[in-house]
């Protein structure tokens, strides 16, 4: 019999091993109580090779408040931890470290400040700050960087599809190709990132939307092998479903065969008083394909019958497709606005896996921790790469619109610090040197990025349903230079550290190499 992998595997255990062991090291030490604070955040955005990201959409962080609602050790999972033997067969974890996690193992003394979901974010600036007893605050690195990082790498992706599709409505269905369950964490953040729908039937209903789907080649093929053939497996489907009904055209031949038949059952469906819905191209050049469709549709009397594309795209390949359509549809006598206005995309493999660029590269660093009299002290990790040094201390972070109310900078200062009095002098994060000042008359809003997410075991506010997020991205977005929003090397945005942060880093580098 095999193991039941959502036994036990979705609670507190879903932690690496070395948060347990430095947890009771921690215990062993007398620091597992002292407060400590920790950031997780990305150093780079995606780089999909042929193109590059330049922002990210925050996705993921409700459904982590939700994991961390009522977290605590159960017996089960204090049972599983005792088992544990070291390779001399001696007990791994002592009693008394697990009898502190029986009563102290919860979230009731963690607190979490985060940048809500659905908001464009950038490198090195915290996406989520946790603040709490050392022991149990460390022990949740891998479970945030888990919940945060895959569905911020697919909300990007998905957000830069539906830029990609002008406004046309662009469907998610990765389900087949995503990671396992993480598929449904795909595509709730694809539909956080910009998709309108998805085929996951069990995510569409726990967001109230409704599922998106056709039908596939096998369909076809079934009425084929029978006996039938394609007109009569369109036919079939248009009985089921005469008021949605949308054909996938190229199981035989798309123009010879798929478009025609598909154009006669949409006249017999005209004439039962249904509104044919659409076709699907699934495979050949998308492009032409796209361009004859619409003129044979147009031609037939079927001038708003949409046209789905599918098949291994994403936001680079539905530019191209675009562009060819602009160029080529003339020469058929095609309007390219008559075909554009008609589409709309089937995005599945390439989002659900981040294709070119499968990992955000999230991080979970320690940034203060409190000495004896209680207060907390900034920390640093020193390395030999700038751009992995992180920003230390307890800080505040802004965002700071020009006086167009486009965001100019994403600002990380001390806490406690107001640097918009007047003129602020901001540094590079990385290259000593490097900086400029930002004067007062340039800036129209400064923005406080982090919110208070997590207090006292539970959410500080209720969840946002999906359109808050969908706003959240489109404001954000909105408010994004279109340079950084370009598709392939887009400009680089500012994040910048206060001359203050700047001069704190300095001197924890220079005094940890004393």
């Amino acid at each position: 019999m095999q193991p039941d992998l959502t036994d036990g595997t979705t609670g507190i255990l879903f932690t690496d091993q070395y948060q347990l062991t430095m947890a009771q090291l921690y215990f062993d030490q007398g620091l597992h109580t002292r407060r400590a604070r920790f950031e997780m955040f990305f150093r780079e955005y995606p780089d999909y090779g042929e193109h590059q990201a330049g922002y990210c959409i925050a996705a993921g962080l409700e459904p982590l408040l939700e994991w961390m609602e009522g977290l605590r050790f159960t017996e089960d999972d204090l049972a599983a931890i005792a088992a544990q033997r070291t390779g001399a067969g001696e007990r791994r974890f002592r009693d008394e470290f697990l009898e502190w996690l029986r009563h102290a193992g919860d979230m009731t003394a963690i607190h979490v400040d985060a940048v809500a979901e659905g908001r464009v974010v950038h490198p090195h600036v915290p996406m989520v700050v946790v603040d709490g007893p050392l022991a149990i605050a460390q022990m949740l690195e891998t479970a945030i960087i888990n919940h945060i990082s895959y569905p911020t790498l697919v909300a990007t992706k998905a957000s830069r599809v539906q830029e990609a599709g002008r406004g046309r409505p662009v469907l998610e269905f990765g389900l087949r190709r995503g990671p396992g369950w993480g598929a449904n964490a795909g595509a709730r953040a694809a539909l956080v990132g910009g998709c309108d729908f998805t085929s996951n039937v069990g995510v569409s209903q726990a967001l109230g939307l409704d599922p998106k789907g056709t039908h596939a080649h096998s369909m076809v093929q079934v009425f084929m092998a029978v006996g039938g053939g394609e007109r009569e497996a369109f036919r079939a489907y248009a009985a089921s479903y005469p008021d949605e009904c949308i054909l996938l055209v190229d199981t035989i031949d798309t123009l010879a065969s798929g478009v025609p038949n598909a154009i006669s059952v949409f006249e017999e469906l005209r004439a039962a008083g249904h509104d044919p819905r659409g076709i699907r191209l699934d495979s050949g050049d998308l492009a032409f394909l796209a361009v004859q469709s619409a003129r044979m549709l147009d031609e037939a009397g079927f001038p708003q019958v949409q046209i789905v594309l599918s098949s291994n795209l994403d936001e680079l390949a539905m530019w191209q497709i675009l562009s060819q359509i602009e160029v080529e549809a003339p020469r058929y006598g095609v309007s390219p606005e008559s075909v554009v206005r008609r589409l709309a995309y089937g995005v599945g493999t390439r989002l659900i896996t981040s294709h070119g660029d499968s990992a955000l590269g999230g991080v979970y660093k320690l940034v203060a921790v409190a000495d004896a009299g209680g207060d907390l002290q900034p920390a640093i990790k020193v390395s030999d790469s700038p751009e992995k040094v992180p920003v230390p201390g307890v800080k505040q972070v802004w965002r700071v619109y020009d006086r167009r109310g486009i965001a100019t900078a994403d600002v990380i200062g001390v806490a406690g610090e107001s640097p918009f009095d007047g003129a602020v002098r901001l540094a590079h994060p990385h290259r000593t040197g490097v900086g400029r000042v930002l004067h007062g008359v340039e800036v129209s809003l400064v923005e406080e990025l982090l919110e208070p997410a997590f207090r006292d075991g539970g959410r500080t506010r209720p969840a946002p349903n999906l359109e808050d997020m969908r706003r959240r991205r489109h404001v954000d977005l909105e408010r994004l230079d279109p340079g950084v929003r370009r598709l392939v090397n887009p400009h680089i945005y500012h994040v910048s550290l206060t001359e203050q942060m700047r001069d704190l880093r300095e001197h924890l580098v220079a005094a940890a190499a004393r």
